[in-house]
């Protein structure tokens, strides 16, 4: 009788890197959702890295071997939040203002269920008004990126007759921004009873109807 070897022709390192790999990438995961509760509740100058990878069971010698500092630490999560909602709301552009109000309101309804990061987001964007916070250049990108993908598809319907002539799209747009964060710092302070994304959609149909020729507004 033949006996067949299972493992012939695998490679036992290949197998037990790819395993490594696996529990390294679980590890980082764990660390980032972490530094989510640690920045939302303390911010990024209060927070302790000690206190990060006491929180998910390792050294702060194993967290810096995944993160070599803070600030990179800070960064990782950022990008990481930044995927998500690109991959999610941003991925395909708006084919006008009433979509790209759309994707803004799918925004904050999907921020009301995530309150960790929600609320890691608006500590740290007052935090990074000091220029020398390591966060304050990615705010700076990222209200620039929707501020102007926004304004793009306002002009672009001007362009084709549907939002009125001279409109300030820029200015629009920077209000819409504006407000919908403005919201979430309220709902933070009392999330369960606050209906931010209504209150949200309110504001949008009144702006959406003050720059439309037909007065259109956002779908009920």
């Amino acid at each position: 009788m033949i006996r067949v070897d299972r493992n012939q022709g695998r490679n036992p390192r290949t197998n037990g890197t790819r395993g490594s790999y696996a529990v390294g990438d679980e590890r980082r995961a764990r660390i980032l959702d972490a530094a989510v509760t640690h920045f939302a509740r303390w911010g990024f100058n209060a927070s302790s890295m000690a206190r990060i990878a006491k929180d998910v069971g390792i050294t702060q010698g194993g967290l810096l071997h995944h993160f070599r500092s803070k600030e990179d630490l800070l960064v990782s999560v950022l990008e990481h939040s930044d995927e998500q909602d690109v991959e999610r709301f941003f991925s395909r552009n708006p084919g006008n203002a009433t979509e790209a109000f759309t994707a803004i309101l799918d925004l904050a309804e999907y921020n009301a269920g995530r309150p960790g990061r929600t609320k890691m987001f608006n500590v740290l964007a007052g935090e990074a008004g000091e220029p020398a916070h390591p966060a304050h250049g990615y705010f700076e990108r990222r209200y620039r990126t929707v501020i102007d993908k926004i304004t793009a598809v306002l002009q672009r319907d001007m362009a084709d007759g549907a939002v009125e002539p001279g409109t300030d799209c820029e200015a629009a747009a920077t209000e819409l921004v504006a407000v919908m964060d403005g919201l979430q710092l309220q709902w933070a302070l009392a999330p369960k009873t606050y209906d931010m994304t209504g209150r949200l959609h309110l504001y949008a149909d009144r702006l959406l109807r003050s720059i439309t020729v037909d007065g259109s507004g956002m779908p009920a």
